[in-house]
C-alpha cells in the first residue's frame, strides 16, 4: 500500500484533485469527513470542544454549531491551537483505521488522504507518508474563487486564507506540487502529472 498526503489552501482546487485521482484508482480518505465523525454528538471530541468553548457551540440538538464555533477560531490563533489539538489526534486515529482497512482490501492500494490543515497538524513532519502533494494557486486566485463560487464576502475569504498555513509552509512539506493557477483542464492536467509520478514503482 502506498500513502499519499494530498493538500492545499482553502479553495485551491483540492477537492478537484482528490476526485480526479479517485477515477485513476485512488481510495480516498477524507480527512474533513472524518473530522466530522470525531466530533458528533456524544463524542469524547464534542465534549471537549464544549468543555474549552463553553455552550454557545453546542447547537440546540447537541450537534456542533460549525458557524459558531468558526466565529470564535477563525479570529483566534489560541483558540484555533486549541481546536486542532482537540481534534487533530482524533482524527488521525480514524485515518488510521481508514488506511488499515484499505490495505486489507488491498494490499497494493494507492490511498490518498486529503487533508487541507496537514502544515498545521504535521509539526516536522512525523505522519509518514509516501509522498505529500500540495495543490497550489496564489492566494489572490483562491480568494476570487472563495467569492465568485462560494459567496462569501472578500474580507471574510481573505481572513479565511490568512488563518491557515502559509503557501510556504505548505510547500515545504511538498514532495510534488499540483499546479492549479489557471483552468480546471490545466488544474487535471497537472494532477494527472503527478499521479503518473508519485504511482510510478
Amino acid at each position: 500500500m502506498r500513502i499519499i498526503g494530498l493538500t492545499g489552501g482553502i479553495a485551491a482546487g483540492k477537492s478537484t484533485v482528490s476526485r480526479r485521482w479517485a477515477e485513476h484508482g485512488a481510495v480516498i480518505v477524507d480527512a474533513d469527513r472524518l473530522a466530522r465523525a470525531a466530533v458528533d454528538p456524544g463524542t469524547p471530541g464534542l465534549a471537549a470542544i464544549a468543555e474549552r468553548f463553553g455552550p454557545s457551540v453546542i447547537a440546540p440538538d447537541g450537534a456542533l454549531d460549525r458557524p459558531a464555533l468558526g466565529t470564535i477560531v477563525f479570529s483566534d490563533a489560541d483558540a484555533r491551537a486549541d481546536l486542532n489539538a482537540i481534534t487533530h489526534p482524533e482524527v488521525w486515529r480514524l485515518a488510521q483505521e481508514r488506511f488499515a482497512a484499505a490495505q486489507d482490501a488491498d494490499p497494493d492500494a494507492v490511498v490518498v488522504y486529503d487533508v487541507p490543515l496537514l502544515a498545521e497538524a504535521a509539526e516536522g513532519r512525523p505522519l509518514r507518508f509516501d509522498a505529500v502533494v500540495v495543490v497550489d494557486a496564489p492566494a489572490a486566485v483562491r480568494i476570487e474563487r472563495l467569492v465568485e463560487h462560494r459567496g462569501m464576502g472578500r474580507p471574510e475569504a481573505e481572513r479565511r486564507i490568512g488563518a491557515q498555513a502559509s503557501d510556504a509552509d505548505r510547500l515545504a512539506l511538498a514532495d510534488e506540487v499540483v499546479d492549479a493557477t489557471g483552468s480546471l483542464e490545466d488544474t487535471i492536467r497537472s494532477a494527472d502529472a503527478v499521479w503518473r509520478r508519485v504511482t510510478a514503482s
